[in-house]
């Protein structure tokens, strides 16, 4: 059972026991990511992240990863498009320490201009690495292109004109304007005494209250984009409107994902995969936010197969709109989601993790029971009718990367398959 406070600030802490462990796991969330980011802005939440582990005022670079090191515990963080998290992991008796060492870094950093110049050379890097990985860009340039126009469409890590024009002073200005108090959530789990969360408490306090950061909303759009790019396999997205991380069917909808490409005993890996041996790697997955939400399939092939295994996934979608799943297939991944869940449990770290992302998201933690009582609850006729209204052809968005034809030669294949209905955007 987690337990809530709000500050005066409005920083939340919740927090849960869990008995029988000796770790505790902190993290602290903070309601930004590139989605809050102006285009001028782009990229800013994530270099921040980088910025935090260079030093603080009493703690060079150096001594905040020893001083982790010394007493065996973990500490990272990542940027999202609706996000940024730092979080650690350590025994409960240096959960002290690792609280002292998160707030230094997030309120006392030094910025410095040294630091700052070296890190835009490896954020530029991080962006050629993530140009290098075709499974990543293949989803990035889906997004940019199904929400362009709006913040969601732009990168995490920004571009590298947005990170060129970065000041060190912008940073700094940026980070005081969203690391306010009704942006941020803190989530414990694990081994700990009432003077941890005490201590959590007098800390997070500082924080100035501000205004709880915003951005526009955004929608779904049709869309098709194609890259060519001189490697050996294709790799390809197909995009449909999802439910949003708001929806009461969002427990459906992840069941639904599942079955259709959520592992090796999925329709889409055992038809495209093991039985026609068409693509090399083949699931689904779901992107949602507060607003809008994307359900994505990928695939990995070779480009002498990729018609072919096109035309068999539209076949298989085309077939689970029209008769929806059986009750086993149904039972087995709902069987299979609980029992990750469950064992999830097992674990500080998700533990907190989840609870954090829930609070900060939703403004709620669900029970685990309330959670498995949403699964148990969902029917073959739910899924049917979240598969008829969201497996939309006409709805249908792509993009393609590598050895890949442009963007009519998928757009006039699409209103084949389709018998003359165009997947144009």
């Amino acid at each position: 059972m987690h337990a809530k406070i709000t500050l005066k600030n409005g920083v939340r802490i919740v927090y849960e026991h869990v008995p029988n462990v000796r770790s505790a796991s902190l993290c602290v969330w903070i309601a930004n990511g590139s989605r809050y980011e102006s285009a001028s802005e782009n990229g800013y939440a994530h270099y921040i992240e980088h910025m935090v582990f260079k030093g603080t005022a009493s703690r060079t670079a150096g001594e905040l990863a020893c001083q982790m090191d010394a007493i065996g515990g973990q500490i990272n963080a990542f940027t999202a498009r609706d996000c940024v998290c730092f979080y650690g992991k350590v025994l409960d008796k240096h959960l002290c320490r690792l609280t002292d060492i998160l707030c230094d870094m997030l309120t006392n950093s030094l910025f410095d201009e040294e630091d700052f110049q070296k890190e835009r050379g490896v954020i530029y890097d991080e962006i050629d690495m993530y140009d290098d990985m075709p499974e990543d860009l293949v989803s990035e340039r889906l997004m940019a292109a199904v929400y362009k126009g709006s913040s969601l469409a732009r990168p995490v890590l920004g571009t590298k004109r947005s990170i060129a024009a970065a000041t060190n002073e912008k940073l700094r200005r940026y980070l005081k304007k969203y690391c306010v108090g009704p942006s941020v959530v803190v989530s414990l789990s694990g081994s700990f005494e009432k003077s941890d969360v005490d201590d959590l408490m007098n800390r997070f306090s500082l924080l100035p209250a501000g205004g709880k950061s915003s951005f526009l909303p955004a929608a779904y759009s049709p869309a098709v984009t194609v890259l060519r790019k001189p490697i050996e396999q294709n790799h390809i997205c197909l995009g449909f409107p999802a439910v949003t991380d708001h929806d009461d069917r969002r427990y459906a909808f992840s069941l639904m994902s599942s079955i259709l490409g959520g592992g090796m005993s999925s329709r889409l890996f055992q038809s495209v995969r093991e039985s026609r041996g068409l693509c090399y790697s083949i699931y689904t997955y779901i992107s949602a936010y507060s607003d809008t939400g994307i359900l994505a399939l990928y695939a990995a092939l070779n480009p002498d197969r990729e018609r072919d295994a096109i035309s068999l996934i539209f076949s298989e979608l085309g077939r689970f709109r029209s008769d929806g799943v059986t009750q086993q297939e149904l039972d087995r991944v709902r069987d299979q989601t609980k029992a990750n869940l469950l064992m999830s449990l097992e674990s500080t770290s998700s533990r907190a993790n989840a609870a954090g992302r829930c609070e900060l998201h939703l403004g709620d933690i669900p029970s685990v029971d309330m959670v498995i009582d949403a699964y148990d609850r969902v029917t073959t006729d739910d899924i049917l009718e979240l598969a008829r209204e969201f497996i939309d052809f006409s709805r249908l968005s792509f993009s393609a990367v590598g050895k890949v034809g442009p963007a009519k030669k998928y757009r006039d294949l699409f209103g084949r398959l389709l018998g003359g209905t165009s997947a144009d955007a």
